[in-house]
């Protein structure tokens, strides 16, 4: 029996850790979205957020290894709900639509969540300026669609093309261009940008 407990032990006290661990986090992303709101990107430090979730400083460095990595982290769990319906939701959004549909419904998907994180996506763009593209929400975003383009328009540029949509999610422009009393402007302007652009020259197949 002694030689249970001491096998259960460990175990134990890594549930804990592990239990421990994913608390901090939350902890640490919900004061990241506090000062978000209170403000703009500057006011995310990894000091402000230790103090305001009740975590040392060294337990969100761990985490999240600088600024840029806890933005990303917080981008990536904003859209994690969107990620998980491109690749195995329903229609349009999940596989099984046409590719334009589906590029439409992304586009509406997308947007929802930049018009509702306009701050977040300013703070993002400058806090990891130097690899943006290699950030692991925007590899995601630009594969997808990618991806519709080249199915829609295999004579155009699709890698280029996906960059030039993904550009206008940048939240200096979402704030700049949403009356107050119409906040999905910014979704349908994309929505009919990439129309247009899918839209093939006249007496061409």
């Amino acid at each position: 029996m002694a030689e249970e407990r001491r096998a259960a032990g460990p175990a134990g006290s890594d549930r804990a850790e592990r239990a421990d661990a994913a608390r901090n986090r939350a902890a640490v992303l919900r004061a990241t979205e506090r000062l978000l709101a209170e403000g703009d990107g500057a006011r995310v430090s990894l000091d402000r957020v230790a103090a305001l979730a009740g975590v040392g400083k060294g337990t969100v460095f761990r985490r999240f290894g600088s600024r840029a990595g806890l933005l990303q982290a917080l981008l990536e769990e904003r859209s994690r709900e969107l990620r998980d319906a491109v690749s195995h939701g329903p229609p349009p959004l999940g596989p099984g639509a046409p590719a334009g549909r589906r590029l439409h419904a992304f586009l509406d998907g997308l947007g929802a969540i930049a018009e509702t994180n306009a701050i977040l996506f300013s703070a993002h763009e400058q806090a990891c300026a130097d690899d943006k593209y290699s950030d692991p929400s925007f590899r995601f975003w630009h594969e997808h669609l990618g991806s519709l383009l080249a199915a829609e328009r295999p004579d155009l540029d699709a890698d280029f093309l996906a960059h030039g949509l993904l550009a206008l999610f940048d939240g200096a422009l979402i704030r700049h261009v949403t009356p107050p009393d119409d906040p999905r402007y910014f979704t349908r302007s994309v929505q009919q940008m990439a129309t247009a652009l899918l839209a093939r020259p006249a007496g061409r197949p």
